[in-house]
């Protein structure tokens, strides 16, 4: 009988199996070519592709953000708790060991136990028990429902991480975004500024040939406010570049009343971000690995449901001291020992185990739609990036040579101003021509670099997942 006992955890840890299907990777590749380019051979960008643009004050922000920013912090944590829970289900896999001890004392009534004694016997009314032991449990996982719990919690925490780098990497294109806003501004602050100096310029002008009789009020009343819609529109530049600098004082933890930066010029030069192979990028983009991660983890989950149809088999221990005496609690006669098996198998449910296994079969197909909608929505990404990169330099190249042609207007105008040829109002018309295509070209600048931004977040960043 002991060697039947001792035979039956080998028997059951050798023939256990595992239930539920292997995961399998869905086929899809994203396809070889691009709709808005053409497919070029794989470039990596770095993790850091923010240095691209040659901005040390852009590269001082970002790690900064990157450093100390809460929502971040937030998301390691959860990384964090994800990593700890597979060592709860990795544990157990292997046997628990516990000491338990117990003591009590009771008093009976002498009523009760003297009731049916014979006459001038006696009882101790007042007793002690005492009880400690070590118990031994496993359980021999038969069918795999712990390795499929492993796998499952593993595959979440993988998941968790991927999505801790897609957060840094959007971190790192927001903080971006924010700075390439604030300093299309500071173009704009910086345009408005020499157009405002222009503009006082004409109107001291204006005043002084008002106050000599050489032309109406109304020359003078126009200059006015031409002035003053240049007074305008510099302040709501310096409100939403306010805006700008109050969203990079949050992402990089700082409150805005002690956060600033300087007023300057970005370097115009553009970074040269090609896209590659769509397959490559899908390999690269952290959320499409994290909806690869929670497929797995769903596929898992339903070994997990499966074996719950299964007997499920338990192996004890148990050994330690018993005693009514304390100080004889240790004699090696009053040791205690135990050893058993246990199984239980599910008979009426009422359904439970198999409406828990449907379950799981249908979180498998939410999580492989969504799956196949992070490769969808990856791919789109990429080319709306590149679809708004194309027409921004088309757009660029237009109103290059739209600010030479409009500044030869003004130039002309000038001339024919200063020569009596014509009046002020043509000069305001051609001003205001060339104030506003600068405006748009700056902007134009701008959005430039946020969506090569974008496009560097949208290929997955070159994040290294470290």
């Amino acid at each position: 009988m002991n060697a039947r006992i001792l035979v039956l955890p080998a028997s059951l840890l050798f023939g256990s199996c595992m239930l539920g299907p292997d995961f399998k990777l869905p086929d899809d590749s994203g396809g070889l070519k691009w709709k808005a380019s053409k497919s070029t051979a794989e470039t990596h960008l770095p993790d850091n592709w923010w240095k691209l643009f040659n901005d040390p004050e852009l590269n001082r922000l970002v790690d900064r953000a990157l450093a100390v920013n809460n929502d971040l912090a937030a998301g390691k944590a959860r990384v964090d708790t994800a990593r700890a829970l597979v060592g709860v289900d990795r544990a157990r896999l292997f046997p628990s060991l516990d000491l338990t001890g117990s003591t009590n004392a009771s008093r009976s009534s002498a009523d009760v136990l003297q009731r049916n004694l014979p006459p001038g016997a006696s009882v101790d009314l007042e007793s002690q028990h005492y009880r400690s032991t070590f118990d031994l449990a496993y359980d021999p996982d038969l069918w795999g429902r712990n390795k499929r719990a492993i796998e499952a919690s593993s595959a979440e925490a993988a998941a968790a991480q991927a999505l801790f780098d897609s957060q840094r990497l959007g971190l790192a294109a927001e903080v971006a975004r924010q700075y390439f806003l604030l300093r299309g501004l500071d173009a704009q602050h910086s345009v408005l500024k020499s157009t405002l100096k222009t503009r006082q310029d004409y109107l001291d002008i204006q005043k002084s040939r008002a106050d000599a009789g050489l032309t109406d009020g109304i020359t003078t009343s126009r200059a006015k406010t031409e002035l003053e819609l240049v007074n305008n529109d510099i302040s709501t530049v310096e409100r939403q570049r306010g805006a700008a600098e109050n969203a990079l004082a949050v992402l990089c933890g700082k409150p805005p009343a002690d956060f600033a930066v300087s007023h300057a010029e970005s370097n115009r030069s553009l970074p040269n971000i090609r896209p590659g192979l769509p397959a490559a990028v899908l390999l690269r983009r952290p959320d499409v690995r994290a909806a690869e991660q929670e497929l797995r983890a769903a596929n898992a989950k339903i070994g997990v449901a499966e074996a719950a149809f299964y007997p499920n088999f338990s192996l004890s221990a148990g050994g330690g001291f018993e005693s009514t005496d304390v100080s004889q609690f240790l004699n090696w006669q009053n040791r205690v020992l135990a050893i058993g098996a246990g199984v239980a198998l599910p008979l009426i449910d009422a359904g439970a185990n198999k409406a828990n296994y449907r379950a799981a079969q249908s979180r498998y197909e939410e999580a492989l739609a969504s799956y196949r909608q992070s490769l969808l929505i990856a791919l789109r990404e990429v080319e709306d990036a590149m679809v708004d990169l194309k027409g921004l330099a088309k757009s660029r190249a237009a109103l290059e040579l739209a600010q030479a042609s409009s500044q030869e207007t003004l130039t002309l105008s000038k001339d024919r101003f200063d020569k009596g040829l014509t009046n002020y109002f043509e000069v305001v018309d051609a001003e205001r021509g060339t104030l506003q295509i600068q405006l748009a070209l700056s902007q134009l600048e701008a959005q430039q670099r946020i969506t090569l931004a974008a496009l560097a977040k949208a290929l997955g960043g070159g994040w290294s997942g470290k």
